[in-house]
């Protein structure tokens, strides 16, 4: 396992910031890491990249002990924090082949030139990183996490504050690293983590309360259903509502109708449509949502 995480305790005097958490993380996979603010997710990568220790448990990169193994297990980590920290007067090809020193990489030069390739910044590389917009920063900080081909990369928040276009090129840029290593990366963007994570991981207070792939913690989560109906006319709301198994009925558009309801009530609406002359025209079931999800396991 890449990452291998044994009932993490974390505290600060009498808060509780990690409660016993576990989980492993295995090569080549991207592990979407969710959570409210203060649920705990900085803390454990930080003591994933060996900045904090933990209180109680073991945690292991490359099964190497985070603890007892530090220098083996930074390593093996590519670490990219929130407030990515980089050297505002500085050239990008000097900060990186100054990074690239303290890896003691040997062939500096071609490994800086391979980064500033794989990340996109042959256009911006004699720019000074103050200059940079805050995507192209963002790409800077992705190329020193890369520089020395660490087999496992820590993201934490990494396409925080990006427009779209920006979120969509660092996310593919994400996606690509992901065929190779190991990646672990929180965000708050779930169309982000739908669209590049193998597996979410949820927590919150500290605690894990989901584990699995983005489709399946939405089939196993119980939450209200919602089909789509469009009628061939108007609708009266009131007696749609009256349909046994309709909780409520919300109009969308025109005949559009969102209809949450607690058990298949698709022959009581096409009744109901015969009954008051007319037709429907299309009827779809409207799928869970992460963040509808989200929202239910994190709720106070």
């Amino acid at each position: 396992m890449s990452i291998a995480v044994q009932n993490i305790v974390k505290t600060y005097g009498s808060q509780r910031a990690l409660d016993n958490v576990s989980f492993e993380i295995g090569t080549g996979e991207i592990v979407g890491f969710l959570g409210p603010n203060g649920a705990g997710k900085s803390t454990l990568m930080k003591i994933l990249t060996c900045f904090i220790p933990q209180t109680e448990g073991k945690a292991n990169i490359c099964s190497f002990d985070v603890k007892e193994q530090s220098m083996n297990v930074r390593k093996n980590v590519g670490y990219l924090p929130e407030n990515n920290p980089l050297y505002l007067d500085m050239y990008v090809k000097e900060y990186l082949s100054f990074i690239a020193g303290l890896h003691k990489i040997k062939n500096k030069k071609e490994k800086v030139a391979d980064m500033i390739e794989t990340v996109g910044l042959q256009a911006e590389q004699k720019k000074k990183i103050g200059a940079l917009s805050k995507g192209y920063r963002q790409r800077v900080g992705l190329a020193q996490a890369l520089i020395h081909d660490p087999n496992v990369l820590i993201l934490d928040e990494p396409t925080s504050g990006l427009d779209p276009n920006q979120i969509v090129e660092i996310r593919n840029l994400i996606k690509g690293i992901g065929k190779e290593k190991t990646v672990m990366m929180s965000t708050h963007i779930m169309q982000e983590v739908e669209a590049i994570c193998d597996r979410v991981i949820i927590i919150n207070k500290g605690k894990i309360v989901a584990d699995d792939t983005a489709k399946a913690i939405r089939s196993a989560t119980k939450g209200k259903e919602v089909v789509i109906v469009e009628f061939s006319g108007k609708v009266d709301e009131t007696k749609l509502k009256k349909i046994e198994g309709i909780e409520s009925a919300t109009n969308a558009i025109g005949n559009i109708w969102h209809v949450q309801i607690s058990k298949d009530v698709r022959n009581e609406i096409f009744q109901f449509a015969v009954q008051n002359e007319l037709s429907v025209l299309a009827m779809q079931r409207e799928e869970q949502r992460l963040e509808d999800v989200f929202k239910e396991l994190t709720a106070e």
